[in-house]
């Protein structure tokens, strides 16, 4: 019986597409054949370095090609809910780079879509399928850490002052929640394994109305709580550290695609572990859904569409203390 292969295409090859094609060096991440761009040349530039096939002229025109099982959305996410939309109308299976959409209510209307027509989707937070975070799972199953208590992250670069930027454009989405603090929200999901019970958020807005530093505090049950810091403004450790009754974990700087873990015990001795990549890291990702679409599922056992509106929800409440929402 032959191997199970997925033909995919790509819109949006810009910076974070570049990683998704590197990626396509590993095993069992299928096929990346076709190309579409609103820049005509970036799309034919793009083909040429990473040796695909096909350039469509049009997003529509990728969507309708019927030799590929699947699409990679890497454009920016005040679009995603349109391309997605009209991909799974086409058919097309989907990993849709974080955010998702803008907000949880169109996650719902997204996913909603998806189930209606068969068809995959996954948002693409690709640290969650790393080594180190695989590593770090491991661990707390195996209760070297004890009971999680707290969690702590940051995520923090000073970017340039261009106002036309999609990071500080508020007509393009822009802000530091929707762009980096979904990392430190995510990651408090993830190993929290709860929702939170109160929300207190801390923003500042810069001259462009968009949000450019956070500091969120998460309280979740049983007195556990996160505090997650993210901006534009300020250079941060860009670690993160799960804390326990008998130890604690860190994922090194840059914590969101570390290959670095170190395992604390309460007396103070420190374990160290090397997770590299394959490739680049998003290669785990890819052939997760690989996988899922070879199986016939809809959803991810993983990045499941709960955690997905889970996250949002967060990021939501957060953009709503601000006045944003």
């Amino acid at each position: 019986m032959a191997s199970f292969t997925l033909n995919w295409g790509l819109i949006g090859p810009g910076r974070i597409a570049e990683k998704f094609a590197e990626a396509m060096q590993a095993e069992g991440v299928g096929r990346l054949m076709a190309v579409a761009s609103r820049n005509p040349e970036r799309g034919y530039a793009f083909a040429d370095k990473y040796q695909i096939e096909t350039v469509h002229q049009t997003y529509e025109e990728l969507f309708q090609d019927e030799s590929l099982d699947a699409v990679y959305i890497a454009t920016p996410h005040n679009f995603h809910l349109e391309q997605a939309l009209a991909a799974i109308d086409c058919g097309k299976h989907l990993l849709v780079e974080k955010p998702l959409t803008v907000t949880a209510a169109e996650s719902e209307q997204l996913f909603e879509a998806a189930k209606a027509k068969g068809v995959f989707v996954m948002e693409a937070l690709w640290s969650l399928f790393l080594p180190a975070y695989q590593q770090a799972n491991a661990w707390l199953e195996q209760g070297m850490i004890g009971e999680i208590g707290s969690v702590r992250s940051s995520f923090g670069f000073v970017v340039p002052r261009d106002n036309s930027d999609r990071l500080l454009n508020p007509e393009l989405a822009g802000g530091v929640v929707l762009d980096m603090g979904i990392y430190t929200i995510a990651t408090s999901q993830w190993f929290m394994q709860a929702e939170p019970d109160d929300i207190v958020a801390q923003v500042h807005l810069g001259p462009t109305g968009v949000d450019e530093t956070c500091a969120l505090q998460l309280h979740y049950p049983n007195g556990r709580a996160s505090q997650l810091l993210c901006s534009f403004e300020n250079k941060y450790e860009n670690e993160l550290t799960l804390y326990g009754s008998k130890g604690r974990v860190v994922f090194h700087s840059m914590f969101w695609g570390s290959e670095k873990l170190s395992l604390i015990g309460n007396d103070d001795k420190v374990q160290e572990f090397e997770c590299p990549f394959e490739v680049n890291g998003f290669e785990y990702q890819i052939r997760h859904v690989v996988q899922c679409v070879a199986q016939g599922r809809l959803e991810s056992d993983l990045m499941t569409h709960e955690r997905t509106l889970s996250t949002q929800y967060i990021m939501d409440e957060v953009r709503r203390q601000a006045g944003l929402l």
